[in-house]
């Protein structure tokens, strides 16, 4: 892709000079889609619902988490009981 073009995930779109003059609109505009804030025609932000926002960041901690058990798979293991690892 070229240097100077960007890719835009959204199909709303907001410059820096709307979102001072009317910020609200564009979060009602984010409730129902992402909206791209543009800053000199380039993506600085992007608004979204709190609920995707949420989604988002648990996904990540998901694959955070597939991340570290397949870093995991093959480190030794050892037998425990179950009865035993309450005393420790």
């Amino acid at each position: 892709m070229n240097k100077h073009v960007q890719r835009v995930e959204a199909q709303l779109l907001v410059s820096i000079t709307e979102l001072k003059k009317n910020p609200s609109s564009a979060i009602a505009a984010a409730q129902h889609a992402p909206v791209a804030v543009l800053n000199h025609n380039k993506v600085a932000a992007y608004l979204l619902r709190p609920e995707v926002y949420e989604y988002l960041l648990e996904c990540h901690e998901d694959l955070e988490d597939i991340g570290k058990a397949a870093e995991r798979r093959n480190d030794p293991s050892i037998r425990a009981d179950v009865d035993e690892l309450d005393t420790l």
